[in-house]
């Protein structure tokens, strides 16, 4: 093959492949929405299977499901008939993907399913095949052709499968209220969950904050931050309405000022008037945005009435490794 031909070739691949999931998105109809509303019911699990490309998919399928708010695994169809039957409950629902619907492993389930009254869900090419009779929905992602030359390999319908189970997740997060704080409950370790984390969950709070009547000495204000640790002050008046900061690198450059005479100002004297500060229900990610954009290592968390509500500095932000 020439460079042409390869790519050609891969361009023909994908632009079959898109065109599948466009026709699938063109046909979607009343059974899509009463697979949905099925599934937002359920108080246990969905039970995803297939055999072979389809049973590839059904794992991505169930991992989707699961990290979008609704509990799901995948069950072998295979290991099924030899006792994995008994990791089902009546109570479950089941999506089993087979493009030919005829799939003998899966088949030769289907009396076990009826018997034991779970709702069955196909994703299937073949309307009128056994497994599509069997079931109580069928979503069909029927294909013109293939990608690859001969139309055997599952090229353009495992992506219509793969694609039809990402809009039962999403359709299904989004009607169960499925928010950005349950997102990042299933997701603490991963990147995307990181980047959803809000101030308030990292934040410093109560006595963990130093702070200082603005009228206090410096000293005071000294021994406060050295009590503290987090390498600032809030100066609050006398209604602890937060009025300035005092930060070490103030305290650097207040030192070149007053030299010996700092001790006798005042935090009034030194602090730096109206502070920045960051909404507790900010994401931590526009937190470190502001600190890099003003060069400064913490940020002041207050609510409507002037109150501080905590603290957040750059050294809790580079602990999540969110970047």
């Amino acid at each position: 093959m020439t460079r042409e031909d390869i790519l050609r070739t891969g361009k023909n691949v994908l632009n079959r492949e898109a065109n599948a999931v466009k026709t699938l998105a063109s046909k979607l109809d009343e059974n899509f929405v009463k697979t949905v509303e099925l599934l937002s019911k359920i108080k246990t699990r969905v039970i995803v299977t297939g055999m072979g490309k389809s049973g590839l998919i059904a794992r991505k399928i169930a991992a989707t499901l699961s990290s979008c708010g609704t509990p799901a695994m995948f069950v072998h169809p295979a290991e099924a008939g030899h006792g994995d039957l008994g990791m089902i409950l009546k109570e479950d629902v089941l999506i089993a993907i087979s493009h030919s619907g005829e799939t003998k492993e899966i088949v030769g389930l289907l009396d076990a399913f009826k018997r034991a009254g779970i709702k069955l869900i196909c994703i299937t090419g073949n309307k009128k095949s056994k497994l599509a009779k069997y079931s109580d929905i069928v979503l069909e992602t029927k294909v013109e052709k293939e990608a690859e030359p001969y139309s055997l390999v599952p090229t353009a319908s495992s992506t219509a499968a793969l694609a039809l189970g990402d809009a039962i997740a999403i359709s299904l997060m989004k009607k169960k209220g499925f928010k950005e704080e349950d997102f990042v409950f299933v997701h603490p370790k991963g990147q995307a969950g990181k980047k959803l984390l809000k101030i308030k969950n990292l934040m410093h709070k109560g006595r963990q904050i130093a702070r200082a009547f603005q009228d206090v000495p410096m000293k005071d204000v000294l021994e406060e931050m050295s009590k503290k640790k987090l390498g600032m002050a809030c100066v609050i008046d006398r209604e602890e309405n937060l009025v300035g900061i005092i930060t070490d690198g103030d305290l650097r450059r207040l030192l070149q000022k007053y030299g010996k005479n700092l001790l006798q100002k005042t935090a009034l004297d030194c602090m730096t008037p109206d502070p920045l500060t960051i909404d507790k229900d900010d994401l931590a990610t526009k937190g470190l945005n502001l600190m890099e954009e003003n060069k400064i290592t913490s940020l002041i968390i207050k609510n409507k009435k002037g109150e501080i509500e905590g603290i957040i500095h750059l050294h809790d932000l580079w602990r999540t490794e969110m970047f």
